[in-house]
């Protein structure tokens, strides 16, 4: 098998006329140029988390560290409210994806049925949020009377169908073949049976992309939480504790080095290397997650079919 591959890719690489090397000459290039562009700032904002503070201060840190330490993660994990900080966030990402990605999924295959008759005005009702909002203070009000303020589920309710999301999710299963769902009526199944037993499978492709979206917007959101519960320590997120340790740096400008205490004494931390090391933190979880979900970006597919 190896020999006739070969062989093949020797063949084809005959077969390339002089256009085609130049075609795959530039795009090699510019995939390369794309990658670096994409990959550096990252590299950079590790090399500086891992780098002495006070000689990032110098500048001339690139993709390695000068001086290796760990005291700029030292400082910003030993704050006392980190580890809870960091399960209600979790907590809130598992629990906000999964009742998010359901209901809008739902709210979804309800207005893409024809038979729907009021699906029309629904949609454009849906829509119409998106451009007109009550704003800040009604909505910190409506949540108050609602007595979601200090409750943990302020994080979950509001945004349980996100109408970006329910247009995404209701134009894929428009585009489902009718013959499935027409064989399923014909052999009694109900709607309910229908949208958890044929659509969703189907509909894996989107809503792993919807629920990736949303992932990121649970994990990565403070300013709700500063909104509603900064009086209320035990819900804070870890994205509210980063945002807090970042203000308390940003605070200290005037004598731009804090005093860590580590284990070998004391060592110097300053804002630009936290603000390194909180990017650090706050992006590891997302790109551990997004490599399982990358495959449904990249191609979609109907499981199963109906013969005619």
């Amino acid at each position: 098998m190896a020999e006739l591959a070969a062989k093949r890719r020797k063949r084809r690489r005959i077969r390339m006329s002089f256009g085609d090397r130049v075609f795959e000459a530039v795009n090699f290039t510019l995939l390369t140029l794309l990658m670096v562009v994409t990959l550096y700032p990252f590299l950079n904002t590790l090399a500086v988390s891992f780098n002495d503070a006070t000689d990032s201060l110098k500048g001339g840190i690139y993709l390695w560290p000068r001086k290796w330490t760990l005291e700029n993660y030292r400082f910003v994990l030993e704050e006392a409210t980190i580890f809870h900080a960091t399960l209600i966030s979790v907590l809130r990402t598992v629990l906000g994806t999964v009742l998010t990605v359901l209901c809008s999924a739902m709210v979804a295959y309800t207005i893409s049925r024809p038979e729907y008759v009021l699906r029309k005005f629904v949609t454009v009702a849906f829509i119409l949020t998106m451009y007109v909002n009550g704003g800040l203070i009604p909505t910190f009000l409506l949540m108050r009377d609602l007595g979601l303020v200090g409750s943990f589920w302020v994080y979950i309710w509001p945004g349980l169908v996100g109408v970006f999301n329910l247009i995404i999710i209701r134009s894929f299963i428009e585009n489902l073949p009718d013959n499935i769902l027409e064989s399923a009526k014909i052999d009694g199944a109900g709607d309910y049976r229908t949208f958890f037993s044929i659509v969703l499978p189907l509909s894996t492709p989107v809503l792993a992309t919807v629920a990736l979206f949303t992932g990121v917007y649970q994990w990565n959101s403070w300013f709700d939480v500063f909104l509603y519960n900064s009086s209320y320590e035990h819900l804070s997120t870890l994205q509210y504790e980063l945002q807090k340790i970042l203000q308390n740096s940003n605070a200290s400008q005037n004598a731009p080095d804090f005093i860590a205490a580590g284990n070998t004494g004391a060592s110097m931390v300053t804002p630009y290397s936290i603000r390194s090391t909180m990017t650090i933190v706050a992006s590891v979880p997302i790109i551990m997650v997004y490599p399982f979900l990358q495959k449904y970006f990249v191609k979609g597919m109907v499981v199963g079919g109906v013969k005619e």
